[in-house]
């Protein structure tokens, strides 16, 4: 009798766990489009395409090659994958159910409620193309006072042997951060991510979403992102060859019309599978070793790869379900109207929320210090952000969105992940970005109407959030800059800051 053997939207890897201990030549392979996947939140248009034409170019080629896959297409309008099971068992006997864990909570206690439900033995594998698992992480973890991502990255260069000369650092140094931090300047050869024209699968998914899922956010067309694995992989040689040079210097750099500079866009292929992490940063580490690229763009590369994205994901299972309603500042304020229309004389927010409706994509910087920061301190329920992060962006699944979001954007977690809030005023956005010279407000004024929103609100922040923050090591210089201004000006921020919320409360 067959396995049925299950495959998720986000494993779409031909070496994944629960295909490498699999028969061809007997088992049925299992993938299905709930309607529940593209709901729970109201994902962006074009996310939902990208996924459901990954799967379904995936599925045939997993037929090509010998398979017998059922699909289960989102006309059936399944609610979940239990439902999606619950179908294939009725329709066929089988002798068990295999499948590589899931990358979120809510899904692996789904499967976790399979065996007493079907009455079938199920096999949970793990999910091998993590260089960490849940419990080499949990092992890492224990017993740390603070669980900084810097000590893990060292620990995973020295697993892989990535940059590594011996046992020492590549350069001399673990992290080539403070050689990344320069603004850009409009370039008119400034690269593009690759783009690739949709096929009949890819057209015919666009159709479907545009009539299931037509009023969700975020716009369909053009439709450019990669959906099989040799146009990942041509993705992934266009970036080294065209951007991971310049990538480390201008990396938290901002540029009003320029979407992409030099980063990758390839955390949407890696995060569904197209892209395996080792294979990414091998191919970094070999073109920093040929002279192509230099060591702070090849190690800021790899960084975000083996460790922040690694640390991330055992972060979020080694914190459990309940990290969701982490709310350490109690911020309560409903996320506005304008991070879905993009409606704002903020240049900044603008560029950044119409870019995210346009393309389902935007840089680290932009969500942190621009959409994440204005969030933070303009008191929005975290909650709220969470769910708008992992709603808007092609690349974001629970498992790596909220930990960033909660724990690195909104500091919601109280400093379980990050040292310190990551809170910044206008200058910081002008000193990264030219948007400040295309605004109506000023980046150097506090108060006024001209005055940049960022900064009262930045200053409002600190004060309203005193009592928690004040001890933070971090912090102690921005509180003492603030305790040295008159008390006049003290007064005259928090006024502006109050009109300024009591505006957004009234949108």
């Amino acid at each position: 009798m067959a396995r049925l053997i299950v495959v998720l939207g986000d494993q779409l890897t031909h070496s994944i766990s629960s295909l490498s201990q699999a028969s061809k030549a007997d088992d049925v392979v299992l993938m299905a489009e709930p309607v529940g996947e593209a709901t729970y939140v109201r994902h962006h248009k074009k996310k939902i395409a990208f996924i459901l034409s990954a799967m379904r170019h995936f599925a045939q080629e997993l037929k090509d090659d010998g398979w017998t896959v059922h699909y289960r297409a989102t006309d059936e309008r399944l609610p979940s994958f239990t439902a999606a099971v619950e179908a294939e068992l009725q329709a066929g006997a089988f002798e068990s159910i295999t499948i590589c864990e899931a990358g979120e909570w809510r899904v692996q206690e789904e499967i976790d409620s399979w065996e007493q439900r079907f009455g079938l033995p199920v096999t949970v594998l793990k999910d091998s193309r993590f260089l960490a698992s849940k419990q080499d992480f949990a092992q890492w973890a224990e017993g740390r006072k603070a669980l900084r991502m810097e000590y893990f990255y060292r620990e995973m260069r020295r697993k892989t042997g990535l940059l590594m000369e011996g046992d020492k650092p590549a350069g001399g140094k673990w992290n080539f951060d403070s050689d990344n931090r320069k603004p850009a300047k409009a370039d008119l050869f400034m690269p593009r991510p690759i783009e690739f024209t949709p096929d009949a699968i890819t057209q015919n998914v666009l159709s479907l979403v545009d009539q299931h899922y037509g009023d969700h956010f975020g716009s369909l067309e053009p439709f450019w992102f990669a959906v099989r694995r040799e146009q990942a992989l041509a993705a992934l040689d266009h970036f080294i060859e065209t951007a991971l040079p310049e990538f480390g210097t201008y990396q938290d750099a901002m540029l009003t019309g320029e979407r992409f500079l030099y980063h990758s866009v390839l955390s949407l292929y890696l995060n569904v599978g197209l892209l395996e992490p080792m294979e990414v940063c091998r191919r970094t580490e070999e073109a920093y070793l040929v002279g192509r690229v230099p060591i702070n763009a090849a190690e800021g590369f790899i960084r975000q790869i083996i460790g922040w994205r690694e640390y991330i994901r055992g972060f979020y299972w080694l914190q459990g379900p309940d990290y969701g309603s982490s709310n350490f500042f109690g911020a309560s304020r409903p996320l506005p109207e304008f991070y879905w229309s993009g409606d704002t004389n903020m240049v900044c927010l603008r560029e950044a929320i119409t870019q995210t409706k346009e393309e389902a994509y935007a840089h680290h910087i932009q969500r942190l210090m621009v959409t994440g920061n204005f969030a933070m301190l303009a008191g929005i329920d975290p909650h709220a952000v969470h769910e708008w992060y992992l709603a808007v962006y092609a690349d974001a699944f629970e498992w790596v969105e909220m930990p960033n979001t909660l724990g690195m954007s909104q500091f919601a977690d109280g400093g379980l992940l990050a040292s310190k809030p990551y809170a910044g005023s206008g200058r910081y956005i002008d000193r990264m970005s030219d948007y400040c010279q295309h605004c109506v407000y000023d980046p150097a004024e506090r108060t006024g109407e001209k005055a940049c929103p960022f900064n009262a609100l930045y200053w409002d922040f600190l004060e309203r959030n005193r009592e928690v923050l004040a001890g933070n090591p971090r912090l102690g210089p921005i509180f003492a800059t603030w305790g040295r201004m008159a008390d006049e000006k003290r007064a005259a921020v928090l006024s502006h800051a109050a009109a300024l919320l009591n505006k957004l409360d009234a949108l």
